[in-house]
């Protein structure tokens, strides 16, 4: 299920220069302002919880998610060279699946590795904060990139639906609207941090069954969805 050389394609296309400094630009802000609250306000649970929670979990993570997921296909399929990648003898699925492990590994580096290290920072992981919302990273990441490699896969406008999705309903609706928060990674993989943290300084709406429940089944389905759509976009061509 997993192809060393659509690995590597992979890996070079999401690295390149360019998109590598896009995807550094949002860890490299999260520890600036680390340091500088740090320097300013000191160390203080509740600041860093809203930093951690308010910045990088639902802002950066899921950018980042865009970024990974959809650039792991997405580019390939514009372009019309997906046609190449299917013409070798590797099964469709396996294409699928070893492109979403390398947009989870490269989101969470990206994300998750930053996420702890501000949390270090800003209060040197009292009250396990830092540890639990690394690990809310951790978790968003391998839903956050199979949803956006399924969006990369389905059209052609994948990174802007991404952004929306990240920005309106994550960051906007997922903070505003009740309702809205039970379908947000964001809350599941904070129902999942909720269990590391000590004291009430990471909560989510969701339970720890239900999240874990919802965050499998996203990132199944998407994966196996768009081994679907692959194979449909190969059947297509050969038409």
């Amino acid at each position: 299920m997993y192809d060393p050389t659509v690995a590597r394609l992979t890996y070079r296309a999401l690295l390149g220069r360019r998109r590598a400094l896009i995807l550094g630009a949002l860890p490299l802000l999260l520890l600036v302002i680390a340091v500088a609250v740090r320097a300013l306000a000191g160390a203080d649970d509740q600041t860093t919880a809203d930093v951690l929670g308010g910045f990088a979990l639902a802002t950066m993570v899921p950018i980042i998610g865009v970024i990974a997921g959809t650039g792991a296909i997405g580019p390939e399929i514009d372009d019309g060279s997906v046609v190449y990648l299917l013409s070798k003898p590797v099964k469709r699925p396996t294409i699928i699946f070893t492109k979403l492990i390398v947009a989870i590994a490269v989101t969470m580096v990206f994300s998750a590795v930053p996420t702890l290290l501000a949390g270090l920072i800003l209060n040197g992981n009292g009250q396990q904060i830092a540890v639990a919302y690394t690990i809310a990273a951790l978790v968003a990441s391998i839903a956050y990139a199979a949803l956006f490699l399924l969006l990369g896969t389905v059209s052609r406008h994948a990174v802007v639906f991404g952004l929306v999705y990240a920005l309106v309903w994550e960051a906007l609706f997922g903070s505003l609207v009740p309702g809205a928060r039970t379908l947000s990674v964001q809350q599941w993989s904070l129902a999942v941090a909720q269990k590391v943290a000590d004291g009430n300084m990471v909560t989510s709406d969701v339970g720890l069954p239900a999240a874990t429940v919802l965050l499998a089944a996203v990132t199944v389905l998407a994966t196996w969805y768009a081994g679907q759509k692959l194979r449909s976009l190969t059947l297509a061509g050969e038409e």
